[in-house]
């Protein structure tokens, strides 16, 4: 299908067709094209995302996708009854696997901040606390609309006896932001930036390098350093250390840290995102292989809650920050744990 909307709304014949990460992908004349499916996208989110990757591609960032015009200078293309974008880079070739990772980071972050033009669409700004609070009233009621009736599979019956727990969690997280808020002063370096959705090892096309527009949301940079941290945690608990380390070091050897920045990451981190999107991924999915991978996670989640406290409890000692310098609390019975 690929090799066809390439050949007759682009009149590109294509050299090479393979999977690049989750995207139909090409190679053709020296460049890497991938195709995105975007049913329903909103016209102005895709002048946002189109605008910003023409931002980063403008300052610097080779790595960056454009969208592909037709001749008619279209970028949305409806075939078959759904809707696409083609998405291009540079292709030097396959890369080795990105280096530094936590000091690019901090570069596009740099980047993103420089944004001149209005976001509305992606704009995540200021919306953590509204966003949380509805998730968290949206699974209580499920919660409460299951709890009377007995349990149809055993992942129904763990998801009742774990929420309460992760309730707590995650009014936690809420209301250490709330604090954040309230007691400490964002610097310049707190100013929105072009995050991601959920970053992680992955995000940037693995040996493909490609950074998509369509996973990115205008957000506080704490945002991706709290994603890519919860990931390599719950990649391999016993030894996300070293990593961790290297990771923070690699970042801030090139923009440094603000108390309001750590703040904004220990909230992200206490709430329980994984949680929510492993229920509401179960719930929502009609994958029998989807709910069982769901299940597995939900059990391995509830087997390491425990480790999951340490973590939390010892998170700033273990990448030395000066908690008591930035007056940066941590609950009092996760210091207990």
């Amino acid at each position: 299908m690929f090799q066809r909307i390439l050949k007759e709304k682009f009149q590109i014949n294509g050299e090479k067709f393979f999977k690049a990460g989750r995207y139909e992908a090409c190679i053709d004349k020296g460049k890497l094209c991938l195709l995105v499916r975007v049913d329903g996208a909103d016209p102005e989110y895709l002048q946002e995302v189109e605008q910003l990757a023409v931002h980063y591609h403008r300052n610097g960032d080779k790595k960056v996708c454009r969208f592909l015009k037709t001749e008619r200078g279209e970028t949305l293309i409806k075939w078959e009854g759904r809707h696409y974008c083609v998405l291009f880079k540079e292709w030097p070739g396959e890369e080795r696997k990105i280096r530094n990772l936590g000091r690019k980071l901090a570069k596009f972050h740099y980047r993103g901040r420089f944004v001149s033009f209005p976001l509305k669409k992606v704009n995540r700004i200021g919306q953590w606390k509204a966003f949380w609070e509805k998730r968290l009233e949206q699974m209580e009621k499920v919660w409460n609309e299951k709890l009377f009736h007995e349990p149809e599979h055993e992942f129904e019956r763990l998801f009742l006896e774990s929420f309460p727990y992760y309730m707590g969690l995650a009014e936690n997280g809420i209301q250490y932001l709330t604090d954040t808020e309230i007691d400490d002063e964002p610097l310049l370096s707190d100013s929105g930036t072009v995050c991601h959705h959920r970053f992680g090892e992955f995000s940037w096309g693995g040996s493909y390098h490609y950074k998509n527009p369509f996973d990115w949301v205008f957000d506080h940079c704490a945002r991706d350093l709290a994603e890519w941290t919860r990931e390599r945690y719950f990649h391999n608990i016993k030894t996300y250390e070293q990593e961790l380390h290297r990771f923070f070091a690699d970042y801030q050897s090139f923009s440094p840290l603000s108390s309001f920045s750590w703040r904004m990451l220990y909230a992200r981190l206490l709430f329980p995102l994984h949680y929510f999107d492993c229920v509401e991924n179960y719930y929502s999915t009609t994958s029998e292989e989807e709910k069982h991978r769901s299940g597995d996670r939900l059990q391995r989640y509830l087997q390491y809650t425990g480790e999951h406290e340490q973590f939390l409890g010892r998170f700033f000692e273990l990448l030395q920050v000066p908690t008591g310098k930035y007056r940066i609390p941590v609950p009092e019975w996760l210091r207990r744990v």
